[in-house]
């Protein structure tokens, strides 16, 4: 049997379709590496195609050396020649070669975020940019999305001069792009721009890479954005031997760009395309898989498919709803043990999914208690440390001395007694040069005003000068040692404060850690000439994605988006509840943007598919969130899976908490009657069950209390109220912030000095309670400010008040934001400021 006899029939359609635009469309789980691998092989083997006229691009690091070990193990050999990267580290490679005819020098550094900030503050400093109407991570928000979309500042500024607001985010914009080219850097979003911007203004070069990548094929195409459409688009236009590989239905990065219609819009753009469908799956049970159908064919821009298996059918998919979520975390810590000790399940193919990493908290210290071993992804990077981004700025400055942050990070670490009002003499005296912060250094002698620090400046510059002579002659190991040495690196270490890490002995720990990585970076490309800008590139592109794996025997926690891409025998799908998961920004924009809801449910997809043989579904009846309750309905994407598919007698908490589908006893409804009859909505008359137990955990704090933010239920299962509330103005969910009543004392140890229990203070002023004894709620005060009047929210930044109308228990405010439009909210929940 040949190689591709062991492809299925669609599989093998897709190999053997070399030549045209060619649109695979892979479902999760239906091996599509195994298809870019075997397209890779037979283009070699039976095609005569060269290796070095196929280029294969990936999203991770990791995919990237996973295909090129596969290719080599079918072909044999040439696998090293074939172009296989990421976006990003293609277009680094071709500008070391041609940077110079954009301006740059080809050793240019790679600026992280935290560069970039860096760079921006100083910017927004200067010019004065940021105001309480204008934040810096708006402007490099605005900055990123036009890059995203090929927008220089020069086009930027022509749209918006009209406008106050962007005008200045356009000053920011070109002053910024002024700031990298003068350091000879650029950040990840020119990588891509500054590649097509190269490919237009050169035609010679993108003659060279399209005779170079006669073939070429791109993997999550879904998650493309316009300027990486446009880049493969140039280098495919000549010879328009293009397969793109991708899913839809895993489109979960519009936030960061991405752009679905690019995968959509494929045979739009490319009439003639061939498309073929990869539907059947060799990860998950038909039970999962019918789950995962179930919520994505909700969604109605997508392109039809429905994944199958020929695998046994498998478990159901459990629904476990807690009381609260304390309950929840706890539920998963105990399950996770209980399987664990049964022999069912192993920490490793385990992992616990959540929508935001804020989540994370309780399960955590519920592993803890259990004695669980967890990771974290997406926690700190190991190249964001504080110690580790030190050195690395000595490495930056040795190899590009232009890069002004790396240089300004430096100069006083350790402390050589450089005043701030001296540097900022220096960077006044490069300004008016127009020359980099370590060519002014470099001239400290002609600053009249640095006069008397001007010795330890010239001592710094001899520093690095000495540096660059030694790195001639020295391995990038011996250098980085000397670096630490000859600076007294490991000495400052100690002197340093617990302020940001966890001490000294692990960021000695992570020194050491990063002299292993640049001796391993050495021995690895030994035969290609390593380099300092070589290892300091490959740093810059390194992603938390590349890191999973390896034999720890752990469970791992992380957010869905994290989870792309990767798959367990036992998944656990966390805080399953509206206004967590779809979240409360996205309902709160469903009727503008109804996009928004689409990719939460590709979210939910993505999640659900990440399970082999197991997957559970957890949430709670009310969770603490920013300091107050919040009663949840059920997630849309449990209530669109059949009953059916779902086992809830192992794992279904009785009655569903808000999951009734009858509209004419809905949440709200209940929340209605609890103002109207002076009963609570929870009481036995409106739903039946055990929520509300006498003593339950309040997930946001974990104590013991019998009340439930203010609703205490009586042994005849009826609801006194003691606290009043309002309706948010979000379908699915309301908050209720109440003053309870004293309670009796909980039979548990309570600190003295905590005065809040469940988030609500314990004293009271007095006649606080006026009127709730007869069940009805306080009405709240007119507030301080009127239609007209300017105000200020948390969330939403500045706005017109354009109306206020008072209501039967509070005041309904509508605003005019400045940056979102107009928005409907209560003034008790509002919290709106006058300004």
């Amino acid at each position: 049997m040949g190689i591709y006899d062991t492809l299925n029939t669609q599989q093998k359609k897709a190999v053997l379709q070399t030549d045209g635009p060619v649109l695979i469309l892979a479902g999760a789980g239906s091996g599509k590496t195994r298809v870019l691998t075997h397209r890779v092989a037979y283009l070699i083997d039976e095609c005569n195609v060269n290796p070095w006229n196929i280029m294969a691009i990936t999203f991770t690091n990791k995919a990237a050396g996973e295909m090129r070990e596969r290719v080599d193990k079918i072909v044999g050999f040439g696998a090293e020649s074939i172009w296989v990267s990421t976006f990003h580290s293609s277009c680094v490679r071709i500008l070391r070669r041609y940077a110079d005819k954009l301006g740059f020098g080809n050793n240019f550094t790679i600026y992280d975020t935290d560069d970039s900030k860096a760079v921006m503050k100083d910017i927004c400093k200067k010019y004065q940019l940021e105001t309480t109407q204008l934040k810096l991570k708006q402007i490099m928000g605005t900055i990123s999305k036009c890059k995203d979309n090929l927008v220089d500042p020069n086009e930027y500024a022509l749209a918006t001069q009209n406008d106050f607001i962007k005008v200045k985010i356009s000053k920011a914009y070109t002053e910024y792009q002024n700031a990298l080219k003068k350091s000879n850097a650029m950040d990840f979003d020119d990588l891509i721009m500054k590649t097509v911007e190269l490919f237009r203004s050169e035609p010679e070069v993108l003659t060279y890479y399209q005779e170079r990548f006669k073939y070429i094929m791109v993997d999550e195409y879904q998650d493309t954005n316009n300027a990486q459409f446009e880049l493969i688009r140039l280098l495919a236009d000549r010879y328009r031997n293009l397969c793109v590989v991708g899913d839809d239905d895993q489109s979960i990065y519009r936030f960061r760009g991405a752009n679905i219609r690019n995968i959509l819009d494929f045979e739009k753009v490319y009439p003639d395309a061939t498309v073929i469908k990869l539907e059947q799956n060799y990860r998950s049970t038909q039970q999962i898989l019918d789950a995962a159908n179930a919520v994505i064919q909700h969604n109605s821009g997508r392109k039809d498919k429905a994944l199958w298996t020929d695998e046994k059918e498998g478990e159901k998919v459990r629904l476990k709803q807690l009381d609260t979520a304390f309950d929840e975390a706890k539920f998963i810590a105990t399950d996770i043990g209980k399987l664990k000790r049964s022999g069912k399940l192993t920490y490793d193919e385990t992992a616990v999914l959540y929508r935001t990493n804020a989540q994370s908290r309780l399960i955590e210290e519920q592993f803890v208690r259990e004695g669980i071993p967890y990771d974290i992804v997406g926690g700190t990077n190991f190249y964001s440390r504080r110690e580790i981004k030190d050195l690395l700025a000595y490495l930056k400055t040795i190899d590009n001395g232009q890069d002004d942050v790396a240089v300004k990070r430096i100069i006083n670490v350790p402390k050589r007694g450089i005043g701030l009002t001296t540097l900022d003499y220096v960077q006044n005296y490069a300004d008016e040069r127009n020359i980099s912060f370590y060519d002014a250094l470099c001239e400290a002698d002609q600053i009249m005003s640095v006069s008397r620090s001007a010795g330890k400046l010239k001592d710094f510059v001899s520093m690095i000068r000495a540096f660059r002579t030694k790195m001639k002659t020295y391995s990038l190991e011996e250098l980085l040692k000397d670096v630490i040495d000859v600076v007294g690196y490991m000495d400052y270490l100690k002197t340093l404060d617990d302020e940001d890490d966890s001490g000294d002995n692990d960021r000695a720990q992570n020194v050491d850690e990063l002299i292993s990585k640049i001796a391993a970076y050495e021995e690895n490309n030994e035969e290609e000439n390593p380099t300092l800008s070589g290892f300091l590139e490959e740093v810059a592109l390194v992603a938390d994605i590349d890191k999973i794996g390896g034999d720890n025997e752990k469970v791992l926690l992380m957010t869905l988006h994290s989870a792309k891409g990767l798959e367990f025998e036992h998944v656990y799908l966390a805080g399953m509840e509206e206004s967590i998961f779809p979240s409360y920004m996205t309902l709160q924009f469903e009727d503008s943007d109804p996009e928004g809801i689409e990719e939460e449910r590709r979210l939910a997809y993505v999640g659900i598919t990440r399970a082999k043989k197991c997957l559970t579904l957890t949430a709670a009846k009310r969770r603490m969130v920013r300091g107050e309750t919040m009663y949840n309905a059920l997630s849309r994407f449990v209530k669109e899976i059949p009953d059916e598919m779902l086992d809830k007698d192992k794992g279904y908490d009785g009655p569903a908490f808000l999951y009734d589908d009858d509209d004419s006893i809905d949440e709200y409804e209940g929340v209605e009657r609890f103002y109207s009859k002076g009963k609570s909505a929870y009481s036995n008359d409106y739903r039946k069950g055990d929520y509300g137990s006498t003593s339950s955990e309040n997930g946001g704090f974990g104590i013991k209390s019998s009340y439930i933010n203010g609703v205490k239920k009586t042994s005849a299962g009826k609801s006194s109220v003691s606290g009043s509330g309002d309706r948010s103005g979000l379908a699915g969910t309301y908050r209720i912030k109440a003053t309870p009543k004293p309670a009796k004392p909980v039979k548990r140890a309570q600190p003295a000095d905590k005065p809040y229990i469940a988030g609500v203070a314990k004293t009271h002023t007095k006649g606080s309670l006026t009127g709730i004894s007869k069940g009805m709620p306080v009405k709240m005060g007119k507030p301080d400010y009127d239609a007209g009047d300017r105000v200020s929210h948390i969330k939403y930044g500045v706005g017109t008040v354009t109306a206020l109308e008072e209501g039967e228990r509070d005041y309904k405010v509508t605003v005019q934001f400045d940056n979102c439009g107009q928005k409907i909210m209560y003034a008790a929940f509002a919290k709106l400021k006058k300004i």
